[in-house]
This record gives C-alpha cells, structure tokens and sequence, in this order.
C-alpha cells in the first residue's frame, strides 16, 4: 500500500467472502458485478451471514469496495449486489450528497480498511434528484434541512442547463449527477486523487434500475477492466 495511505489497522488483505483476496479495483469490480448478476437472476449465495462470519469480523474488517449510494430503502447495497458481512463499507446520504463527512468516510475506507474500489451507486425514480430539478424549473424550495440535499443535487443540474439540454429528462440528470458526484471525488480529496493516480483504488458510477435490478457502469476513473456504457 502506498506510504500516503498506510493507515492500515491490521495486515490482513481486503477480501470477498465470494471471491476471496481481492488485490485490484478491476477484481473488486468483477466482485460486484458478479453479484449483481446473480441477484438478477434471482439466484443469491447471500455469503457471510452466518455466526462463523460474526465472531471473525469481531476481530476486524476488511471490506473490498466502499459503496456511497443514496439512502433510498429500495437500494440497499449489499442486496443488490450479493455481498456478506464485512465484505462492503457503506456510506449513505439522500441523493448521494457529498460533504466533509462523507469524503471523509471515503478516505477512511480506501486508507485504513484497504478497500480497492469507491462506488457511487445511483438509481432511477430519485426523489433527490427529481427536487431539484423541480427547484431549478419553478424557484420553490425545499423546507428544513430538506433543502441542504437539494441544493447539492442543484450543480449537477445546472451543468445539464447550461449545456441547453432538457432538465425534464430525468435518467439524463440522474446520469448527469452520478457522474459529477464521481468528479467530485476525485478533485475534492487529495488521498483518493493520489490513489486513484496511483492505480490503487479505481471510483466508478453505477446506475441501479428498481424494476429489473441491474447495475450499470456509467464512469469510471481508474482501470476496471471494463468500459462504461455509452452517455
């Protein structure tokens, strides 16, 4: 590991209960996506649930990929891509809305727990998304604290705007979102830029449809070993 992220709080390598020792964003990639898979099929291992997988993480954790996804009850991370116990480190915010705390999070995931992968998982029907693109078009805004997870959604909005294309698309603003949350990331932290540059750990964007529920690779910084799927 590299020396400006040597935070680590023990020596063992992070791992799939899957899979087993993952060493590369591309392997933590193939990790999720795998789970995915069978979650779409219906046809879950559901890994690691067990009392023997409780006393081991007592002792310590060593998630493979950090997820930071929105809060909605639909998307729970380690359903959706079939993953156990101590396998994934997961931040949560309405809209997958960044601040100090949450990159915070992030950094601590990729610098002390080894994680190899940052997840940004969006999904269609995001009630955060869909605010503030109704604040942008009518002026009205969001009460109480409500309205500090809409205003953060409102950049990636605007970036939609001032390209004069249509904010009433909703999968184009909610890709629109996805994609500058990922920048976001990458230029707001020096630890995750520098081991993003460094090959250590890769961020990718992913889409998660409610209905069928696939996810898709809309971005990626780093080597996944995959491309995204096509703006």
């Amino acid at each position: 590991m590299m020396s400006t992220m040597s935070n680590r709080i023990d020596g063992t390598a992070a791992s799939s209960s899957v899979t087993g020792p993952i060493s590369t964003p591309a392997e933590a990639w193939a990790a999720l996506r795998d789970g995915n898979q069978r979650f779409v099929r219906d046809e879950m291992a559901h890994p690691s649930q067990g009392a023997g997988r409780r006393q081991e993480l007592a002792v310590a954790q060593n998630p493979f990929a950090v997820i930071f996804g929105c809060s909605d009850s639909r998307v729970a991370a380690e359903i959706i891509f079939d993953q156990g116990l101590g396998d994934t480190f997961v931040v949560r915010t309405a809209g997958h809305v960044l601040d100090t705390t949450v990159i915070g999070s992030i950094e601590y995931g990729i610098g002390v727990l080894d994680s190899r992968l940052v997840v940004v998982l969006a999904h269609d029907s995001c009630g955060a998304v869909a605010a503030a693109a109704h604040t942008l078009a009518t002026g009205e805004q969001a009460t109480g604290f409500v309205r500090a997870v809409v205003d953060r959604v409102i950049p990636s909005i605007v970036n939609v705007t001032s390209r004069g294309e249509d904010v009433r698309d909703e999968n184009m603003l909610r890709r629109e979102h996805v994609r500058h949350t990922v920048d976001q990331l990458y230029g707001y932290s020096a630890a995750i830029r520098a081991a993003v540059d460094d090959g250590y750990v890769a961020i990718v964007g992913v889409e998660y449809t409610l209905a069928d529920g696939r996810a898709t690779l809309l971005e990626v910084k780093g080597d996944v070993g995959e491309k995204p799927v096509a703006a």
